[in-house]
């Protein structure tokens, strides 16, 4: 895991841009980010080239989800 990413986050990659973002490893557990996980599932399957957590949705969608989860 790379340096700059904080013991019990990751590293996602979200959007056309592949913008990247460090989330807590707790989001992974919310059925919210699960609709999303399983976006990446569906257009990369589990063997994507990038290494990283590939997330294909838009950016504005990602944050609305994070947003929603940095709340509860």
């Amino acid at each position: 895991m790379a340096v700059d990413v904080p013991k019990g986050y990751l590293a996602v990659y979200v959007g056309e841009k592949m913008k990247r973002f460090v989330i807590p490893i707790s989001y992974l557990n919310q059925p919210s980010f699960q609709d999303l996980l399983n976006e990446a599932k569906e257009e990369f399957g589990y063997d994507h080239p990038m290494g990283g957590l590939t997330i294909p949705c838009k950016e504005l969608e990602f944050l609305n989800v994070t947003s929603y989860l940095n709340d509860l």
